[in-house]
């Protein structure tokens, strides 16, 4: 049986976060397959290894690196297939392997999780091939709802048993609260196309030229989408009603350049794969950092700064996992036989 996902270690040494990618996909039983192979000692046995695993039928790499940590964007020059990028913290805290890692060329994304995540990593990847395996999707939805569960408990079990002078442990008890479901009025959602593969969701109007770059590279690859400029904290209720009137999206693409907020809130609202792009502000900041290092549980498949055309190539990575028509396009691509 081929496996669906290959998890390639730049050395040995970064196997404990390997470890929490493997426990993850073994609670999510998914089938994966495990490789060490460098960039830099070993360049020949990585291109051997990403070129036969895709020709077998991988859907999605992982690629877990440290210090340079070129080990993603090497498997992502050999394989149309989505490449999910895992830093390591070696030296500097893992910022250097982040650097180099989400930081990619157009037309090679690398789908960037926080450092040390091995398991958001495997979340990603189970959210990638979801859309095309509702099996794997239902899992995710009830990983999702372990994971709210544990936070929920965590009240009772951590907070109530904590005696101090004047903590007031009785004052509006968790256990005792009925969480409601979000109300969202759909019909007044503000979209445009219900039906769109892909949704845009742009926090700042100071944002929209780098979703423009988005929307006019998936307008090539023929992939569907919807746009709205929309901040969830100015404006919370319009934000819900808009993603929730996107129930069809098969993907997600937040563009913010103040804080993180939109692929922040996005993922608390869908269980679709959630792409992150982060842009700078008119003070020159970005806030790349708090895009990308999501708590387990809700990743986002970030990629660089202001770099919409990668998010694009990546929602059609994500669509090629059984498309076929899509491959061969993306492949051109990254061959320079077509220009997009």
């Amino acid at each position: 049986m081929t496996p669906k996902i290959m998890i390639i270690l730049g050395s040995g040494s970064d196997i404990s976060i390997a470890n929490k990618a493997m426990d993850m996909l073994d609670k999510l039983e998914i089938p994966y397959s495990l490789k060490i192979a460098s960039a830099h000692r070993t360049p020949n046995l990585v291109r051997e290894i990403v070129t036969k695993g895709t020709e077998a039928g991988i859907e999605v790499f992982i690629g877990i690196a440290g210090l340079a940590a070129h080990l993603p964007g090497s498997i992502a020059a050999y394989t149309p297939r989505p490449v999910i990028g895992v830093p390591v913290d070696v030296k500097t805290g893992g910022i250097d392997a982040l650097q180099s890692i989400i930081q990619m060329p157009y037309p090679s994304p690398i789908a960037t999780v926080g450092i040390d995540r091995g398991d958001n990593a495997a979340i990603l990847a189970a959210q990638f091939i979801g859309l095309h395996d509702d099996e794997i999707h239902q899992k995710v939805l009830k990983l999702r709802k372990d994971y709210a569960q544990k936070v929920i408990e965590s009240n009772e079990n951590l907070v109530q048993p904590i005696n101090r002078p004047f903590i007031r442990n009785d004052f509006i008890k968790v256990k005792d609260i009925e969480i409601n479901k979000v109300q969202a009025d759909e019909e007044n959602g503000g979209c445009k196309n219900k039906d769109a593969e892909v949704a845009i969701i742009v926090g700042r109007q100071n944002d929209v030229l780098t979703a423009k770059k988005i929307t006019k590279l998936l307008d090539r690859l023929k992939i569907t989408y919807d746009m709205k400029v929309v901040c969830p904290i100015r404006s919370n209720k319009k934000f819900i009603d808009y993603v929730k009137s996107m129930k069809n999206a098969k993907v997600f693409i937040g563009v913010s350049s103040n804080c993180s907020q939109v692929t922040g809130g996005l993922v608390g609202l869908t269980a679709r794969p959630v792409i992150g792009v982060p842009c700078t502000n008119e003070n020159g900041d970005d806030y790349m950092l708090t895009a990308v290092n999501m708590p387990p549980g809700v990743p986002v498949a970030t990629v660089g700064i202001n770099n919409g055309k990668n998010a694009a190539v990546l929602a059609g990575e994500i669509f090629s996992i059984r498309n076929p028509e899509m491959v061969d396009i993306l492949e051109k691509l990254k061959d320079k036989k077509i220009s997009l």
